[in-house]
């Protein structure tokens, strides 16, 4: 039984030791402080030219400088974690994506639970139904990100088909668009975009922190892609989940 299980069923959540790949972000930043109120030990791993955003966290976490997709860097962290949250971030065009999760796919002990975060636009089985306004918008930014070296969305779509390839213990959890604010609670979630329960794509930042969270601890979510969306959202109260 992995590690994680073991402290589940014995009750002891306190134990855990999370890494958070990307913790500087606002997303990994929010990742942080929800481990941490559960109990869990933290490391973080950033940019060096970003590790004062965690200045917060002083003394509450162990924070290692390096890019994401640095095998070393990320070979440490990970050492001995029993969960690895991943901030997949489509960073410039030199794959740093599939770099960051090819690296955690490798060095991650073996029965870590890993969950990554991406947006809609990955699907798993090609059976997700996307809007014209999505597809558009793809169709646009994709091409013109690339064709100003910011961005590469390709190279998510890649990092997660790597992640959906492998043996571990992996949850790749899609985000709707995101907007600040107070918590509204767990977001709920279906396997598939299109599902009338998403139809209002949005979700409080700081609750898909907290579903990425929770994912650890989720047996359901081994090996799901989950698509979430607000539990307070008009298409989330009326609708049931479709799985």
């Amino acid at each position: 039984m992995d590690a994680v299980r073991a402290q589940e069923n014995s009750g002891d959540r306190r134990r855990l030791k999370v890494c958070v790949v990307g913790a500087s972000g606002k997303l990994g930043r929010y990742m942080v402080q929800h481990a941490l109120d559960r109990g869990y030990e933290v490391v973080g791993v950033c940019r060096e030219q970003s590790v004062g955003k965690l200045a917060d966290y002083d003394g509450r976490i162990t924070v290692l400088a390096g890019a994401t997709d640095d095998r070393e860097v990320i070979a440490r962290a990970v050492a001995g974690c029993d969960a690895v949250l991943t901030v997949l971030a489509p960073w410039g065009v030199h794959g740093y994506s599939t770099g960051t999760a090819q690296a955690v796919l490798d060095h991650a002990p073996a029965g870590a639970r890993l969950v990554f975060s991406c947006g809609w636009h990955i699907t798993r089985d090609g059976k997700d139904v996307y809007s014209l306004k999505l597809r558009a918008f793809l169709k646009i930014f994709g091409p013109l990100a690339r064709l100003l070296r910011v961005g590469d969305i390709d190279d998510q779509v890649e990092a997660c088909r790597r992640v959906f390839a492998s043996d571990t213990r992996w949850t790749v959890v899609r985000g709707s668009n995101l907007e600040e604010g107070p918590s509204q609670g767990l977001p709920v979630w279906s396997r598939r975009v299109g599902d009338p329960l998403l139809a209002d794509n949005v979700t409080r930042r700081i609750d898909f922190a907290l579903f990425m969270v929770e994912a650890l601890t989720d047996e359901e979510l081994v090996r799901e892609a989950p698509a979430i969306v607000s539990c307070r959202t008009a298409s989330a109260r009326t609708h049931t989940t479709t799985r």
